[in-house]
């Protein structure tokens, strides 16, 4: 005989909703309602167009510093947060521990 439960399965909502349970600040995002795919470039040079537009969408943005923040504090390596790439907020990151993160050539 089959079994007629539904069985629970986790979608894209539902990560987005305990996303915005977990970093309250994310509900004010506004880039709620745009395609995250805009956030991830393929390739993250500072002068691409991709980075410029998600940029410009970050640059509207009533909790930028909030989501900034909470991606150098979790060491996001990926996408654009904040208005920031990866490598500036390693840069940041390093700049906090008091340190440039390179080796000295002697």
């Amino acid at each position: 005989m089959p079994d007629d439960r539904k069985i629970p399965h986790r979608t894209v909502g539902a990560e987005i909703a305990e996303m915005v349970t977990a970093r309250g600040w994310l509900r004010d995002a506004a880039c709620l309602g745009e395609d995250p795919e805009l956030f991830f470039p393929l390739v993250e040079r500072e002068t691409d167009a991709q980075v410029a537009r998600a940029r410009a969408v970050c640059r509207r943005c009533r909790v930028l510093l909030a989501c900034r923040s909470w991606a150098i504090e979790q060491g996001e390596d990926a996408g654009i947060w904040g208005a920031t790439t990866a490598r500036q907020r390693r840069a940041i990151s390093r700049e906090k521990r008091g340190g440039t993160g390179r080796r000295s050539a002697s």
